[in-house]
């Protein structure tokens, strides 16, 4: 299946509500990783509730689509995109 913004959407919706793992560039040689729960979807991107931060983050489909942002699913470890 292609990677594509349509089914990276479709992938994320279906995981709501789950818990996930993300890394994150944050330039150079800065990378952020963190546990949190998706918690709503919206067209051009998704929200999620990091526990360590005790806040709301949010990131778009592109950046997953251009690896900027990698998102796992706890506990069976499966891969968006």
């Amino acid at each position: 299946m292609g990677c594509s913004l349509s089914s990276i959407r479709e992938r994320i919706t279906l995981h709501k509500g789950s818990r996930v793992r993300y890394k994150a560039s944050k330039g150079r040689r800065k990378v952020e990783e963190r546990q949190g729960v998706i918690i709503e979807t919206y067209p051009k991107l998704f929200t999620m509730f990091v526990e360590s931060q005790n806040s709301t983050v949010s990131f778009s489909y592109v950046e997953l689509l251009t690896h900027e942002v990698e998102l796992e699913i706890l506990p069976q470890h499966e891969k968006i995109v």
